[in-house]
């Protein structure tokens, strides 16, 4: 993975980064604070290998040089990162990273650290594998319980994505789209995946946005129709072929334009 810039800017604000995307695109306001500035430029080092796994942090006394903030502020901040599984703290030893299968791979923060970084196709892979084996599900769950309203907002996203000019304006659609299938299936835990999503469709957007590619709006919007019709007419089998297809299909766009890029 390449390095990316989300560090802090000179002025003591963040620079532009994919976690202002996602707040953007999944209509949350980015806080900006000393805390998330601390927390963001910390948890790209981890993430990017900078501070390696099983490396040793320098001491507070250093990183309150680096960043000028507080001692409230720095160990709120690693205190953050303790609990999404980066860091730990021992008595005589220091604050140490920790191995990557420690880490939650499905907090939000650390999602956008690695996008920020530029995600490998395997990287991307994974997620969407992710996505199929827990959104296939959510989709036919939504087929056998979803009401008539339900139904008819699921058809109302599909028709704005349809609809959409602007990159972001089809992202925000398409997760909303996506974030309902969950709710419709009546299972909280399905739910609470919405931070994965957006990740997974805030990476596939950033890297090729059907938008600008009339023949793959097309396609893209018809096999959520695919999906929401589905899930109307309470037929979970297609339901479930329709959704795979979905998440295969952003995966492939995604990829194929990554490796297009990297031979050129």
């Amino acid at each position: 993975m390449k390095q990316g810039g989300g560090g802090m800017d000179r002025s003591g604000g963040r620079a532009r980064h994919s976690g202002d995307l996602i707040a953007a695109l999944s209509g949350r306001s980015l806080a900006r604070n000393l805390h998330s500035d601390v927390l963001w430029e910390l948890g790209l080092a981890i993430v990017s290998g900078t501070y390696a796994q099983g490396a040793i942090l320098p001491s507070d006394g250093e990183l309150l040089e680096r960043f000028g903030v507080s001692r409230t502020v720095l160990r709120e901040a690693l205190k953050t990162l303790a609990a999404k599984g980066l860091i730990e703290a021992r008595a005589r030893i220091g604050t140490r990273v920790l191995p990557r299968n420690r880490w939650n791979l499905f907090d939000a923060d650390v999602l956008a650290w690695f996008f920020e970084l530029g995600p490998d196709v395997s990287f991307l892979r994974s997620l969407a594998e992710v996505r199929i084996g827990i959104e296939i599900e959510a989709a036919a769950l939504a087929a056998e319980r979803c009401g008539p309203d339900e139904a008819a907002e699921l058809v109302g996203w599909v028709d704005r994505m349809a609809g959409s000019v602007t990159p972001a304006d089809f992202a925000r659609f398409d997760l909303e789209f996506h974030k309902a299938v969950a709710e419709a299936s009546g299972n909280p835990f399905m739910a609470s995946i919405s931070a994965l999503v957006e990740m997974a469709l805030t990476a596939a957007f950033t890297i090729s946005s059907p938008v600008n590619d009339p023949e793959a709006l097309a396609v893209t919007v018809g096999v959520h129709r695919r999906i929401a019709e589905a899930i109307r007419d309470g037929n979970a089998d297609e339901a479930r072929l329709a959704m795979r297809d979905a998440i295969s299909q952003g995966f492939d766009r995604a990829a194929g334009r990554m490796e297009a890029a990297a031979s050129t």
